[in-house]
């Protein structure tokens, strides 16, 4: 990657180069550790490695990418007690876990229980996502609006229950599926065999009605009771243009929102995420770290389609290149409890658009090992990508790229984007050419 100098001694232009806030210096001066390799983790480091009260930075295992900016460990991060090794190991202060898999088992607990703070959620605060049958219980403990759902775990009850939905079907996997275990359609007989696909796996079945309107994500720094939220922004789950073709891990993202009602953000903290914050309190298992709410703006209002509980990929790419404020004080307020005396986030004006650079078969069967060129321009966040011993950086998953624009407004932050993904080439790589563009034509709006 290029070189990034002292934030103090660059332009504001690129929005991961933020001036320096003399009270975030007063706060804290920490070693810390994102545990990752993924796109995600690639603009955690990179906001963290311009925050002055970063000493040190590691990201575990990390990717090509981070390895410029950071120092790269092995981990495995299924195995908590690994995670919780590592940052032992590396004098951690802080530890970020990115992905939703470690968290779920227990990473967070392990780290926390070492004597590190920990930025995410413990193993059963981690269920609002590990479980969408969890999740659905807390909604209706909470009173949060979201869709009518069944759980099926049984082929013999499958078809009963499918004939109590549509004409539209929405069919998920109720574990982790890394975004790709959901089907929506039309076709009763299509849902059929994705649920029995996922039946015939050991996998039981949350059946939902649909809802209408356009998607939302929403990000929310949380420490147990104390709610910071993040700019909204929007993803895009299909492969194909049009959204067309299989549910993916998202294809690209944008953020803000420039059709969103005035005053969303505060209506979905009040109806949804204090409301969920507090019930899980209530249930014993506080939730810190971030808390995602994927949403759908119907004509009813918001309603959750689903909630994760760590930052989403794409969307942290472009949330992240938009944060003016020092990461890694918001990170330990939350990990600390002390997110209530946290200084307002501020904001870069203007707009932030990531298209995402598959590989050929993503989201199948994909190939790997092919040499990208491009790969270290600016803007340009590794996922995928591994380096050779001959110095090359070549493919090694099915999301390889996220390509970040800016700009001061949508069309010209799309125009950057893609101005930046015409100078990468993968050979047989695939990416949508409509990230965003419905959005900066004006033709998205709210019910």
């Amino acid at each position: 990657m290029d070189a990034f100098p002292h934030p103090s001694a660059v332009s504001t232009s690129w929005p991961w180069r933020c001036p320096v806030r003399t009270w975030h210096l007063r706060c804290l001066l920490v070693r810390v550790l994102v545990i990752g390799s993924g796109a995600r983790e690639h603009a955690l480091v990179l906001a963290l490695s311009h925050d002055p009260a970063v000493t040190a930075l590691a990201c575990a295992p990390g990717n090509a990418g981070t390895a410029a900016v950071a120092e790269t460990y092995g981990v495995d991060v299924l195995d908590a007690a690994s995670v919780a090794q590592c940052a032992s190991d590396w004098n951690a202060d802080l530890v970020i876990v990115g992905p939703e898999v470690p968290l779920v088992a227990g990473a967070a607990d392990a780290v926390r229980a070492a004597g590190i703070a920990c930025f995410g959620p413990s193993a059963a605060a981690a269920r609002i996502e590990g479980s969408k049958a969890f999740a659905k219980g807390v909604m209706a403990a909470a009173g949060v609006p979201t869709a009518h759902s069944e759980v099926v775990d049984n082929p013999a009850k499958l078809d009963a229950a499918l004939n109590r939905f549509g004409p539209m079907w929405v069919v998920k996997d109720d574990g982790l599926a890394a975004g790709k275990g959901v089907l929506v359609t039309a076709d009763v007989a299509a849902a059929r065999t994705h649920a029995m696909t996922l039946l015939d796996g050991g996998h039981p079945v949350l059946l939902e009605s649909f809802l209408d309107g356009p998607e939302a994500s929403l990000f929310c720094v949380v420490d147990g009771t104390t709610v910071v939220p993040l700019l909204p922004a929007q993803d895009f789950k299909r492969v194909g243009d049009d959204d067309a073709g299989p549910n993916t891990g998202g294809m690209g993202a944008y953020a803000p929102l420039p059709w969103a009602q005035p005053g969303l953000v505060e209506d979905v903290l009040a109806k949804i995420i204090q409301p969920v914050v507090e019930e899980l309190a209530a249930q014993g298992t506080p939730f810190s770290g971030l808390l995602y709410a994927g949403l759908a703006l119907t004509s009813d209002g918001p309603q959750v389609i689903e909630f994760n509980c760590r930052f989403g990929d794409p969307e942290t790419q472009v949330v992240l290149a938009l944060l003016r404020t020092p990461l890694a004080g918001l990170m330990n307020a939350a990990a600390t409890g002390t997110l209530a005396t946290h200084p307002p986030l501020e904001w870069h004006d203007g707009y932030a658009v990531t298209v995402v650079i598959a590989a050929e078969g993503y989201p199948g069967r994909v190939r790997s090992g092919d040499v990208i060129t491009g790969a270290e321009g600016h803007g340009v966040l590794h996922a995928g990508t591994r380096r050779r011993d001959d110095g090359a950086i070549v493919s090694a998953g099915g999301r390889v790229l996220s390509v970040v624009g800016t700009g001061p407004t949508l069309p010209e932050a799309r125009e950057d984007a893609y101005r930046k993904v015409a100078d990468v080439h993968l050979a047989g790589s695939h990416h949508r050419s409509d990230i965003a563009a419905k959005a900066a034509e004006d033709e998205v709006a709210a019910p």
